[in-house]
């Protein structure tokens, strides 16, 4: 599918209009993704997140949710935090919580008015949700969101060959 982009590089470079941010839940940075996004956006990104949780997520954004903030020193328009479920403490409900992290900050960017959305591996690092498993979930959300939009393209940015080939292979596994 050309709308589907697959790629190794570095999430933060990207010039995009949005990328996707694979959040804690206390929107403050952290390590991966997380930290790098907050590390090369700047003060502004943590400013707008403190915001989010002062005005409307208290107790910290619910796993499976979508917020947006602003890219700061980035080169995409936007950041959208998503938290991923961590894969030991979500039950049955994992795989249906991993896609509401790709559909929620999917329908974000169409708000947004944004044609072009980069996404990391959402929940595989420390949150531990098997590579393989994610992949399917992660192309399958996109690839069906995307069947009723023309105007969109979608990348998936890995940070190493090795997890984009593990991708790669999933996805042809299931086509």
């Amino acid at each position: 599918m050309d709308k589907i982009i697959i790629k190794t590089g570095d999430i933060t470079k990207e010039n995009v209009c949005v990328i996707v941010n694979a959040a804690n839940s206390s929107l403050m940075g952290g390590g991966g993704v997380d930290g790098a996004i907050h590390r090369a956006g700047g003060a502004q990104i943590l400013e707008a997140c403190r915001k989010i949780r002062k005005e409307q997520y208290p107790d910290g954004l619910p796993t499976g949710e979508a917020v947006v903030t602003t890219g700061g020193s980035l080169p995409a328009k936007y950041v959208i935090h998503t938290v991923g479920p961590v894969y030991h403490q979500c039950g049955d409900n994992c795989a249906l919580l991993l896609a509401s992290c790709y559909i929620n900050a999917l329908k974000i960017a169409v708000e947004l008015g944004c044609k072009d959305i980069a996404f990391p591996a959402i929940s595989t690092g420390i949150y531990g949700y098997p590579k393989e498993k994610s992949a399917q979930i992660a192309y399958e959300t996109v690839k069906d969101f995307l069947e009723e939009r023309d105007d969109m393209k979608v990348s998936f940015v890995f940070h190493n060959n090795k997890n984009k080939e593990i991708f790669l292979k999933t996805i042809q596994e299931k086509r």
